[in-house]
């Protein structure tokens, strides 16, 4: 009887290895888990997004302050890093790089999406996403900053003999856009309100307004609203049922 009380507590006591063994796991458990924390902290995204400014809008300049305005609010609310990019503001365009968390650029999305059901008091109108890009390795961008540029309000239509596909197209606006960027890295401590200096050393990373105009007019881009119908939307699959897509009875083999 003494014999099996021995050997039952012989059991019950771990041995030094599994003791070492547990310890050195909930020790790298619990460094992993506030480490996957800030790493999903941390992801990044770009959205650029093209509209019309509206007619009523007598300054533009309160185009950029209303988004300042709108990013601090995010800020607050989200309790994470600010929006940083750049707003370039034509005579009738604008064109908008963002970096941001996606629940602030979703937030962006929904704002714009919102706007267009003001109609008459929308500050932009018939937006486009020109691209979202997601999980970017680190900002471009350091700052959030606009510039009034000081390009005529006529231009010539869009060569539509060139006959070039959307994503090409997107493509070169994407790759001026970051270059862009790139050249605003040489000027870490300009102002918000970018000097016309800046951006007169490169004018030819400046998207020529007939290229705004065209891709506007393109249906292969989204509109915001658009872009959430497809988010929002919930995903109704039909498992093992014999569903044939497009038919209208949800039996059919």
């Amino acid at each position: 009887m003494a014999g099996r009380e021995k050997a039952g507590q012989m059991k019950l006591k771990a041995s030094p290895q599994e003791k070492v063994r547990t310890n050195l796991l909930q020790h790298m458990l619990s460094r992993r888990a506030p480490t996957a924390k800030e790493d999903t902290k941390l992801l990044l995204h770009r959205l650029v997004f093209l509209a019309k400014i509206s007619p009523e809008l007598a300054d533009k300049r309160d185009l950029a302050g209303y988004w300042h305005r709108f990013f601090l609010s995010l800020q607050r609310y989200y309790q994470g890093e600010g929006v940083t990019g750049l707003l370039l503001l034509y005579p009738t365009y604008v064109v908008h790089t963002l970096e941001a968390s996606s629940e602030v650029l979703y937030s962006i999305l929904r704002d714009l999406r919102d706007m267009q059901a003001q109609q008459h008091r929308a500050l932009v109108l018939e937006p486009k996403i020109l691209v979202l890009s997601h999980n970017i390795p680190s900002r471009l961008f350091q700052q959030w900053s606009y510039k009034v540029l000081a390009v005529p309000s006529r231009h010539l239509g869009y060569d539509t003999s060139r006959e070039e596909p959307i994503e090409t197209i997107t493509g070169e606006c994407l790759a001026m856009l970051l270059k862009l960027g790139m050249h605003l890295l040489k000027y870490p401590k300009s102002p918000p309100n970018l000097p016309d200096a800046i951006l007169g050393e490169v004018p030819n990373l400046i998207i020529p307004q007939d290229t705004i105009c065209h891709l506007l007019e393109c249906q292969e881009l989204l509109s915001p609203v658009q872009f959430l119908q497809a988010y929002d939307s919930p995903l109704n699959i039909v498992m093992d049922s014999g569903y044939v897509f497009g038919s209208d009875n949800p039996y059919a083999v």
